[in-house]
């Protein structure tokens, strides 16, 4: 929606003009798939897909919240705050609402229209999106200065126990921490984190929706979960490691003999995606973008041949964007079963690289993919109307 769409219709929903604009970005993860929960570094960066909340106080012991698409309000009251679980649209807010009243933070009664320009159930964290944005108006609105660290933490809070949704820190973390033509080398077990220039020159990262209908990636996401967990316990039986990450490709070698069938599979998917995040991280401080692209078609290919998260949707977007020329690289993102691929594009080759690429999924899967050029942007904006 335009910003000038919003701003009437925030007008009609709430009688009153919004005075103030609060943003926060969708993500990608531009390597580093299935590492974080086996002790593994991420590298997201943040979008220019973003949740934008246009909003004003309102005088009232009440925050109100509305959706450009939904257009209709919905009511939290302040002193019954934590009894919004069930909503099917505003619990994410109201969550983020309670944790922050909980940490120490005063609600102050407001008027909030959500206009999200992030795809939902895409994988590039919409949710997060929303979270993240609530957490600064709610904290901008209250008078109070704020580490957006400590924001993205009440973000995955709210998720995780309020809205009940199992997810780790590297979304909320992104959109909050998120800074213009950088990546995040993020840690997520400990929060330490380092900017790496993100500057792709005459390239540009080309994000594709596959639009495969949801389906049961939790399930899943839960076997592989396990599956590592056995391969990390036999390893520890000969070696004193705390996660498979801490394992060197070579170290991983040594002690592959312990493990048979997918749980050496998915092991190797670790330690090799482990591995290829340093190797990302070193080709972007010197400015090899060639090499970056290299490395998100071998993750692909171990997410496909390894992990086995990719599935035909995927498969087909990576596969038909490395074979357009102009296109460095291709890689699934997220979960997997469904979502996501980034591309790094030429540019110049950017509309080609879309109309071929489209009509040839179609072609092979029978509904359409949905394309988005984007950049590489802050995370959090705050700006008055």
């Amino acid at each position: 929606m335009e910003r000038k769409e919003a701003l009437e219709l925030f007008e009609r929903l709430y009688n009153r003009p919004a005075e103030d604009l609060f943003t926060a970005a969708g993500r990608i993860n531009v390597i580093g798939e299935h590492v974080d929960y086996c002790g593994g570094k991420v590298f997201p960066a943040a979008l220019n897909l973003r949740c934008n909340v246009y909003g004003r106080k309102n005088g009232e012991n009440v925050i109100r919240v509305a959706a450009s698409d939904l257009k209709r309000v919905v009511e939290l009251q302040i002193d019954r705050i934590g009894e919004y679980k069930s909503l099917k649209w505003g619990n994410y807010q109201a969550g983020v609402a309670y944790y922050l009243k909980e940490s120490g933070t005063p609600l102050v009664g407001c008027d909030l229209l959500y206009d999200c320009t992030v795809p939902f159930g895409s994988g590039l964290s919409s949710s997060a999106a929303i979270e993240v944005s609530t957490a600064v108006a709610l904290s901008e609105y209250a008078g109070v200065a704020y580490d957006k660290v400590q924001l993205a933490l009440i973000s995955q809070k709210a998720e995780n126990k309020y809205a009940g949704v199992n997810c780790g820190i590297m979304d909320q973390f992104a959109s909050a921490m998120g800074k213009k033509d950088h990546a995040i080398l993020l840690d997520c077990a400990t929060l330490d984190y380092e900017y790496v220039p993100l500057q792709l020159g005459e390239y540009c990262i080309v994000v594709a929706n596959c639009n495969k209908p949801h389906n049961l990636v939790e399930s899943k996401y839960n076997v592989r979960r396990h599956e590592v967990e056995v391969a990390l316990k036999k390893i520890q039986e000969v070696k004193k490691i705390n996660a498979l990450a801490e394992l060197s490709v070579k170290e991983f070698g040594e002690v592959k003999y312990l493990l048979s069938g997918v749980v050496a599979k998915r092991a190797e998917h670790v330690v090799t995606e482990c591995a290829r995040v340093s190797e990302a991280v070193a080709a972007l401080k010197r400015g090899d973008i060639v090499e970056l692209g290299r490395l998100l078609n071998e993750s692909h290919y171990s997410l496909r041949d390894l992990y086995e998260v990719t599935g035909k949707e995927l498969d087909m977007l990576s596969s038909l964007a490395r074979k357009e020329t102009g296109c460095l690289g291709s890689r699934m993102i997220g979960a997997g079963f469904g979502g996501c691929t980034i591309s790094i594009v030429k540019k110049s080759a950017v509309e080609g690289f879309i109309r071929h690429v489209d009509k040839a999924y179609f072609d092979a899967i029978g509904y359409r993919a949905s394309f988005y050029e984007t950049s590489i942007e802050d995370g959090v904006t705050v700006s008055k109307l």
